[in-house]
């Protein structure tokens, strides 16, 4: 407890008072914002042995949802208890009082704002003070910062500040390795639960890449960087549960093996797509059953790109895992509704669910593309653009995915089902589903340069009789094209200060714009989903 301590907990003497109408207004329109979707699987394709790890992974998921609040907020406290259910239900699904679609502003009266650095950094910690202090781990991923007695700056790894967490993960994942049929499996969940004692997790995120037939997967331990605002240096806690659709795994495999040509043809300056993508990809279908931890929080992830140590991926690529039964819930109860409001009615016969799964599933595999290292010696993209590197990655993966359908679609039996147009029309719906996570959200701000970007080269049309948006099929390849050229280049670059002025530029809401989003909350239509999941959901 002694580690615990140490955290820079947020110490609020706030007393609610509204009334119980107006209380019910505001919350129920915040809770609005989100459908509720049952994460199921069909279990009579897993073993038995499968179906015993399940509660066990999912136990060890649930310890990454302990971290993950102590790495986002911290302790809950009192003020949590002085909350009404509605208030609490919506402090649980953001990790905290402060709205994750709506750019992190506070929905619990006499709240501050939200640290950029969350609770990673020390809430007194200035930026200055940062990047003067040396130390040799205080850019690691897995580490936290704290002040010692003496008010000076001290890093903590997370297994010494997470460990009662850790170790109690670890054991489930080593029970579970003994249940597993499948070998490449239980090496992987060995060596995960020695990774999360050890601080040390690139051994294991080679084994999972070396997994080929396993029937059920876990993604567990500090993963991604988009909480850490202030730098992106810090990886949150997170984990998913997931079931392999072999059948439709199978039918997207093919895909990966033509990444090197791909990579070759971008359209950028030769020295900005040097590097060879790993050779070793995979592209898999899933059912998730169970999220926990920062991909738990605020929109939720329908794909995943992993891992992200830039070593590992250029020695063996990554898995791309689409979560189909989550995409569809996306795809059923948002994209289609947006549709029917924003996209021009001729063009809402472009909007299918193969298409959807399509773009995102060529997004993940887009960010194999491109270049993790700087052209000009400022070490990875990530080191280089700080707070603006998640940003800039996702939609350089977004519009090289739309580059990647372009160019396969030109190769005979890559992909046949349906049009180029489903791609594009489908595309643009999804930018405002996308945009609606808020500026707080490395995704939304993505969707919003790309949307400001697209618009300024006529890459679509705004109706202002009709209110809707249409795809102006003759100039978006070339929009595609120059934003690919401009996101590759400023990524090669690591410019951050270039980076910083683009961004500005471009990840901005217009007034027209603010008026779609508008139309989409007056019609009711949710941002984002949140799960019933569990081991009773499941019936084991």
């Amino acid at each position: 407890m002694k580690i615990l301590n140490t955290f820079a907990v947020l110490t609020l003497a706030v007393i609610i008072s509204c009334a119980p109408n107006q209380e019910k207004s505001k919350m129920d329109d915040l809770l609005s914002k989100y459908t509720e979707f049952t994460l199921t699987t069909n279990l009579s394709q897993l073993s038995e042995n499968e179906k015993k790890m399940i509660p066990l992974l999912i136990e060890a998921a649930k310890e990454m949802n302990k971290v993950f609040w102590l790495q986002a907020y911290g302790e809950k406290g009192e003020l949590y208890a002085s909350l009404s259910e509605k208030e609490k239900r919506f402090f649980d699904i953001n990790y905290g009082p402060w709205d994750r679609l709506d750019g992190n502003k506070a929905f619990i009266d006499g709240v501050g704002s939200k640290s950029a650095g969350a609770n990673f950094y020390p809430a007194d910690m200035t930026k200055e003070e940062f990047e003067t202090w040396e130390s040799e781990d205080k850019t690691s991923l897995y580490t936290l910062m704290r002040r010692g007695e003496g008010g000076e700056l001290m890093t903590i790894p997370y297994n010494e500040a997470f460990e009662q967490y850790h170790q109690k993960a670890a054991s489930k994942l080593r029970e579970a390795s003994k249940l597993a049929d499948d070998e490449g499996l239980k090496n992987y969940l060995e060596l995960r639960a020695d990774a999360l004692e050890s601080n040390e997790y690139q051994e294991s995120d080679l084994a999972w890449m070396d997994m080929k037939n396993n029937g059920i997967d876990i993604v567990v331990g500090p993963i991604e960087n988009y909480e850490d605002q202030l730098y992106g240096y810090k990886a949150a806690n997170e984990a998913f549960v997931l079931v392999k659709d072999k059948s439709w795994s199978e039918r997207l495999s093919k895909y990966t093996a033509v990444l090197p040509e791909l990579q070759k043809g971008l359209p950028v300056d030769a020295k900005y797509k040097k590097e060879t993508p790993g050779n070793d990809s995979q592209l898999n279908a899933y059912d998730v059953i169970y999220y926990a931890g920062d991909s738990n929080a605020g929109s939720k992830t329908i794909a995943i790109n992993l891992p992200n140590d830039e070593e590992v991926q250029l020695k063996k690529g990554t898995r791309r895992l689409q979560l189909k039964n989550a995409m569809q819930a996306k795809y059923d109860k948002i994209l289609v509704p947006i549709s029917k409001v924003l996209i021009e009615e001729s063009q809402r016969q472009y909007i299918t669910f193969d298409a959807f799964f399509g773009n995102t599933m060529f997004h993940e595999v887009a960010h194999g593309l491109g270049i993790k290292n700087t052209i000009t010696g400022k070490g990875t993209v990530r080191e280089a653009l700080q707070n603006h590197a998640s940003a800039l990655e996702e939609g350089k993966a977004d519009v090289l995915g739309l580059y990647m359908v372009k160019s396969l679609r030109a190769q005979e039996g890559m992909i046949e089902e349906g049009s180029i147009e489903n791609n594009y029309v489908t595309f643009l719906a999804s930018i405002f589903r996308s945009i609606r996570f808020g500026s707080s959200s490395a995704h939304g701000r993505a969707n919003l340069i790309r949307f400001n970007f697209f618009q300024e080269m006529g890459a679509f049309t705004y109706n202002e009789e009709t209110e809707t948006y249409s795809i102006n099929f003759d100039k978006v390849e070339a929009a595609v094209d120059a934003l690919s050229e401009k996101i590759l280049t400023l990524q090669g670059d690591g410019d951050y200060e270039a980076v910083d002025a683009f961004v500005s530029k471009y990840a901005v809401r217009t007034p027209q714009l603010e008026a779609s989003l508008e139309k989409l909350s007056q019609q009711n239509i949710p941002v984002d989903i949140i799960f019933n999941q569990g081991v009773e959901v499941l019936g084991l």
